[in-house]
């Protein structure tokens, strides 16, 4: 590879979001945004454009940092449309998924072994089900509720003309019971219907169908997300001919096992130059083990251990203990149990978010725990050694930028799961 020591003058990115229906223009105007708030904050100058209009989505950033230009292009690898379909299910099949995704993940242990590391994910695992639980059994309940006012007032009618048996007694008794059963049944419909239609608040529905995408085939892929994989792999094996000094790839969230996956794959098949590019790789808010502790993750197992000791590429792990919806500074290789002889990979630091963070914004963002999670992305008011934007549009590679830190000291790097099997 490359001397690391040189600076970067161009350099491809490559993101690739986590579990995610909107579209990518989102993340364009939230680096927009927030590398214009860091630029002021840390006294560089960046600028964002827009790419053209065509199948591809990217946007070009020009920076001044430490004094040196650099040009970035940052592609959006596009899987929202995956997304989209596997989140449009209706209510009795997402409550089918509720049972299901519960089932896999109690009977196969991986929730049990999941909480030994950091019980923030684990409990943004089990929200969606409590909330729809609760969701169903108010629904249930109002409905049951509506339903027998509504039979009482009427039998209290009846009652009041004096009739008390009969064949009219007998009809108007059973409407009655029909009726407070209709009611029942479109009380809790509708009142369902209007949670679902709430859920950009809740977000109960989401999170449910995210965790059911991971564990709808215990671990493995589905057929349509490998072939996107595919297409993701050649496009970044592309930009590796080019005539850039450095190709990155962002994975965040759920995006960082598909990246795990999509360099693995280019390694293996010997699609990294050594005279090209140096590549690297960055993983932001990991859940990596909602995927590998399920039995039938061989493939993401087997290639967490080929990436752990891959002299072709650097890999940098972030996250931060204040992001509850990731596992926080575990060590996605060890904690898999499959740290191969001679790991040097990752490098597992932490973003600190109550040092990097000041008070006044920490406490802003207290309770906004999906804004957290993004917020490796985002601007830092107090920024230590993680600059998203420097990152990706600064001088220096991954490598270089990191070379000689230390891992945190705080890091779970002990072998948590039951399953470690891998492909031959």
């Amino acid at each position: 590879m490359s001397n690391d020591a040189m600076p970067v003058q161009q350099r491809r990115v490559f993101h690739i979001p986590g579990y995610d229906p909107i579209h990518p223009r989102r993340y364009r105007e939230l680096y927009r945004k927030e590398s214009a708030a860091q630029a002021e904050i840390s006294g560089y100058d960046i600028s964002v454009h827009a790419g053209p209009a065509e199948d591809k989505f990217y946007w070009a950033v020009k920076a001044r940092i430490d004094g040196q230009e650099v040009i970035a292009r940052i592609d959006v690898l596009v899987w929202s449309d995956i997304v989209r379909d596997s989140m449009a299910q209706s209510i009795p099949a997402t409550y089918w998924q509720l049972i299901q995704t519960a089932w896999i993940y109690t009977v196969t242990g991986a929730l049990r072994r999941l909480m030994w590391m950091r019980k923030g994910p684990v409990i943004a695992a089990l929200y969606p089900v409590a909330m729809l639980t609760l969701q169903l059994v108010f629904a249930l309940w109002l409905g049951a509720t509506l339903g027998g006012w509504v039979e009482a007032a009427l039998m209290w009618l009846l009652a009041l003309t004096g009739l008390t048996g009969g064949l009219l007694f007998n009809i108007v008794s059973t409407f009655a019971t029909i009726l407070s059963y209709v009611i029942w049944a479109a009380v809790a419909v509708v009142l369902l219907r209007w949670f679902k239609a709430r859920d950009n608040k809740l977000f109960a529905y989401y999170l449910m169908h995210d965790y059911a995408f991971s564990a709808r085939l215990w671990g493995s892929n589905p057929s349509e997300l490998e072939a996107r994989m595919k297409v993701f792999g050649d496009e970044i094996a592309e930009a590796l001919k080019g005539n850039v000094d450095e190709v990155l790839v962002v994975g965040h969230s759920s995006g960082a096992h598909l990246a795990i996956s999509i360099i693995a794959d280019l390694i293996r098949e010997g699609r990294v130059p050594e005279e090209g590019p140096r590549l690297a790789f960055l993983s932001l808010g990991q859940v990596v083990p909602m995927m590998s502790f399920l039995p039938r993750a061989r493939r993401l197992r087997t290639d967490l251990a080929f990436l752990a000791t891959q002299e072709a590429l650097t890999w940098v792990d972030v996250s931060a203990p204040g992001d509850g919806a990731c596992f926080a500074l575990c060590d996605p290789v060890a904690v898999t149990g499959v740290t191969p002889p001679g790991k040097k990979w990752p490098l597992v630091i932490s973003a600190a978010f109550t040092q990097s963070l000041s008070p006044a914004r920490w406490r802003a963002l207290r309770w906004r725990f999906f804004r957290r999670h993004f917020q490796y992305l985002c601007a830092f008011d107090q920024p230590k050694d993680y600059d998203y934007f420097q990152v990706t549009a600064g001088p220096k590679t991954l490598a270089d930028r990191y070379r000689g830190r230390k891992p945190s000291a705080s890091r779970i790097d002990i072998a948590v799961s039951k399953y470690t099997s891998i492909i031959p």
